[in-house]
């Protein structure tokens, strides 16, 4: 195995997924955390409150690396996207709520009311825009 074809990084992305999301810390050490993500073939979406500290280490510096893997039981494979992240103040509670169909089984009442409150409360989510600088793949 070696580098994924376009079909396959497209197909891989296409299943929900968890991301690592990783940035840099004001001494420029890496942190991660795990995200959810949108991929539209261009650009992959995050959504994250405003007092997050992922915003505010992104606006210092914006480089970061969001990185798919497999799922436990699939062959090893993943896609990094790395990129200068651009910070959006609107459509982030549209992204929550297509992100919590995309992950969540919306018939639960806890996971409505939290994408309740999130949608209640849209002008404190912004969106993380990756827009690569590189995407590196494995797999196949």
């Amino acid at each position: 195995m070696g580098e994924m074809t376009n079909e396959a990084r497209e197909a891989f992305l296409a299943e929900p997924r968890l991301g690592i999301f990783t940035s840099l810390l004001a001494d420029g050490a890496p942190i991660a955390v795990p995200v959810w993500f949108e991929w539209d073939g261009e650009l992959a979406l995050v959504f994250t409150g405003v007092n997050s500290p992922k915003l505010t280490r992104l606006q210092r510096d914006p480089r970061a690396s969001l990185l798919v893997v497999n799922n436990v039981g699939e062959p090893e494979a993943w896609v990094a996207i790395d990129a200068e992240v651009r910070i959006e103040e609107e459509g982030g509670a549209e992204l929550a709520a297509r992100l919590a169909d995309r992950y969540w089984d919306m018939s639960d009442d806890d996971h409505r009311a939290t994408v309740d409150m999130w949608t209640s409360a849209g002008t404190m989510l912004r969106v993380l825009v990756f827009e690569p600088t590189a995407v590196r793949t494995y797999g196949g």
